[in-house]
């Protein structure tokens, strides 16, 4: 058994097999509960609706990619809280397998990987996402594997380099085409590429002016700088754009190419517009707190009490804080560049939210944050543990286990004792 365990460590695909049937086990079992529309699934079904009737525009401040997925969903499962939710739940099994893939191929380990995967998996934001009709577990399973792919294209021949970072592009284009949130993700991508250029020139002693070479390049080797930026604008926008192709064929309203940049205007216009105060508001500086989760469903349902409270586990959401503290503390101590790279994900994630024109802001925008958590943590116990396999990660694992099976009854809808059953995890007043 031992030397089979062993084994599996070299083994990356067939521990990805195991772990994706293992995820998408957790997030199906009774993903039909609620039986009814909850939260902003009132938003996203009906759009998806329309869109496979090609009936015309709807939810148009957002656009359409994540509504097509859903749609999908219901061609093939029905028109039902299963079909509903089937491909939420596919994303979100393709979120844990790209936590595993990144930090797989960052730290070429394989225990910090499980963790990651682990972790990731029992983060209870994207056990809720999985399980709803929204767009931000698309958003997140993208953009995470964006990241694996262009980590992929670090390394290789010119041609697989070229062609896996066009893949990460058209993945970067597919965030955008689910959600706006992922444009700063795009220009962060091309940022973090000029920066390491620029490293990899002052480490190697040449002159900055070599990091635009493509040749004897440690990282992306054969790609030149400037052709590498322009695929990656190219390829994203014109992946973008292409997940507006239905739209063309709507019965009422169509879109054309002359309106296609108009719509994006309109589009703006429905993002930034100031909206009324809201019962679950929350501002960025509360949401690694989480001073202010949100009630995503709270009915009699199927003969019971049942509830969905939108909250991460307290031991990722809060112990991931003191992990970031340390990854920028391997930084300042040893220069170590992949504590702070993960570090500097969370951070980066957290600060869009700064500057974006967004009038009101709700604790699941915080969703990517926290999957960058999961990938911070066993990052940083890799870092300090330096090989001793002490088992630490494992036994955060464990921990962050025993609380999602605490919270799990208001996570999953669970029949609950009574219409007041939820007050059994009500920690604080701010969390009712």
């Amino acid at each position: 058994m031992l030397a089979r365990l062993k084994a599996l460590r070299t083994r990356p695909y067939l521990v990805a097999l195991l772990l994706g049937l293992a995820a998408q086990t957790l997030f199906s079992v009774h993903i039909d509960r609620p039986s009814r529309i909850m939260f902003d699934e009132v938003h996203y079904v009906p759009a998806a609706r329309a869109l496979l009737d090609l009936e015309g525009p709807r939810n148009i401040e957002h656009p359409l990619l994540g509504k097509e997925l859903i749609g999908a969903g219901i061609m093939i499962f029905g028109d039902n809280p299963i079909g509903w939710r089937a491909f939420t739940s596919l994303a979100g099994t393709a979120t844990v397998l790209a936590a595993f893939a990144f930090v797989w191929l960052l730290l070429g380990s394989m225990r910090p990987a499980l963790v990651a995967a682990a972790l990731t998996a029992l983060n209870q934001t994207l056990y809720i996402q999985a399980r709803t009709a929204m767009l931000d577990v698309f958003l997140g399973a993208f953009l995470l594997w964006a990241l694996v792919v262009m980590l992929w294209a670090m390394r290789g021949t010119p041609g697989q380099v070229k062609r896996r970072w066009t893949g990460a592009a058209v993945l970067l284009g597919l965030a955008v085409g689910t959600k706006w949130a992922a444009i700063p993700y795009v220009a962060l991508a091309g940022l973090a590429f000029i920066l390491l250029r620029l490293r990899d020139a002052r480490l190697a002693k040449r002159p900055l002016l070599s990091a635009l070479s493509g040749k004897g390049q440690p990282h992306w080797p054969g790609l030149a700088t400037i052709p590498g930026l322009l695929l990656l604008g190219t390829v994203s926008i014109a992946t973008y754009f292409l997940t507006f192709l239905p739209a063309f064929f709507y019965q009422q309203a169509p879109l054309t190419l002359a309106g296609l940049i108009p719509l994006q205007r309109e589009m703006y216009a429905l993002q930034t517009q100031v909206l009324q105060p809201h019962t679950y508001q929350s501002d960025w500086w509360s949401w690694p707190l989480m001073l202010r989760p949100i009630w995503y469903f709270y009915e009699w349902d199927q003969g019971a009490q049942r509830g969905v409270l939108l909250i991460g586990n307290p031991v990722i959401m809060w112990g991931g804080l003191l992990a970031v503290l340390a990854c920028l503390w391997a930084w300042l101590r040893s220069r170590a560049i992949r504590p702070l790279a993960v570090a500097l994900l969370w951070i980066a994630s957290l600060a869009i939210y700064i500057v974006i024109p967004k009038s009101l802001g709700f604790y699941y925008y915080y969703h990517l944050s926290g999957l960058f958590l999961c990938l911070v943590v066993p990052v940083a116990f890799h870092h300090f543990d330096r090989g001793r396999d002490k088992g630490r990660e494992e036994w955060f694992a464990f921990a962050a286990l025993v609380a999602f099976v605490y919270f799990y009854p208001i996570i999953a809808a669970s029949p609950l004792r009574d219409s007041q059953g939820f007050a059994y995890w009500m920690w604080f007043n701010s969390w009712r």
